[in-house]
């Protein structure tokens, strides 16, 4: 089965999806090791451990596909991929959305903030009109040559004009052709739940940020309002750094790492990991 083909039905399913955000390769790796069925590569994430800046825009297209490419090559899941506002105008988007699927993943996450944009969870966004992200939409959904690649219309209008411009947008979107709808930024369980009852028919998606604007709910509640989806896109890069953090305090102050080593993957958890026993395989096989 296509990867895409099995996202599509992980989308349908009444059980939860959840995608846990991947800042790498490596990040990626651990979260299919842990037995998720997908992965978001998180362009927030992204712009921490490829630029060390905020998710303001900086990332170019090119540097985001081949992110996207590395990762989408590196895991056997779905990777579902930040696409921001698709990096132009309609015909940008079309370009955009052949080069993340020739990338290999199967979602592109496209949202509808002038640019630069900003992470969803920070003040200050601004929205394009509606009608300009509907094109967009559109033009994305007609580039794509795998009817099962996903297309994630995402509107950033909460925060500033209110749940009810949001919801407008959203089913502007979803007749548009976008296969899932995203809602960022609700703040609190009724507009989640809201959310849900104004799409019964498209599977919708909760962005759960850890200290973000969004009530942070468990999987359970989640499902019992009708999510599809959920991601989670900053907190392993946010416990990554927590733990590289502690680290390199420890062995400035104390001079050793010994008392960390219980908080560490063992080196031959972490060769497993990269894949070094098929390597091994493969110098055997072709040694001369």
């Amino acid at each position: 089965m296509k990867k895409t083909t099995r996202l599509k039905q992980l989308l349908t399913d009444e059980k939860l999806l959840m995608a846990p955000g991947a800042y790498d390769v490596l990040s990626a790796k651990v979260v299919q090791m842990a037995g998720f069925d997908a992965v978001y590569m998180t362009g927030y994430g992204t712009s921490a451990s490829i630029l060390g800046q905020p998710d303001v825009g900086l990332l170019t297209m090119n540097e985001m596909v081949e992110h996207a490419r590395n990762i989408a090559q590196a895991v056997d899941i779905p990777v579902l991929a930040d696409g921001d506002t698709g990096y132009g105008n309609p015909l940008n988007i079309r370009r955009t959305v052949s080069e993340y699927e020739r990338a290999g993943v199967c979602a592109i996450q496209l949202e509808d903030q002038v640019f630069p944009k900003r992470c969803g969870h920070m003040l200050g966004r601004k929205v394009i009109a509606m009608e300009e992200m509907v094109q967009k939409i559109k033009a994305a959904t007609d580039a794509r040559q795998d009817e099962d690649f996903v297309i994630i219309a995402r509107t950033d209008a909460r925060t500033n004009y209110g749940l009810e411009e949001a919801l407008r947008r959203g089913k502007a979107y979803e007749e548009a052709g976008a296969d899932v709808l995203f809602i960022e930024s609700p703040e609190s369980v009724d507009e989640l739940r809201q959310i849900n009852e104004a799409f019964p028919n498209t599977p919708t998606l909760a962005n759960m940020i850890e200290g973000g604007r969004t009530p942070f709910l468990p999987v359970s509640e989640l499902e019992a309002l009708g999510f599809g989806i959920a991601l989670y896109p900053t907190g392993p890069l946010y416990a990554a750094a927590k733990a590289v953090k502690g680290y390199v305090e420890e062995l400035k102050t104390a001079g050793t790492t010994a008392g960390k080593v219980q908080d560490m993957i063992a080196f031959e958890e972490f060769n497993q990991l990269i894949g070094l026993p098929e390597y091994n395989r493969l110098e055997e096989r072709y040694k001369v």
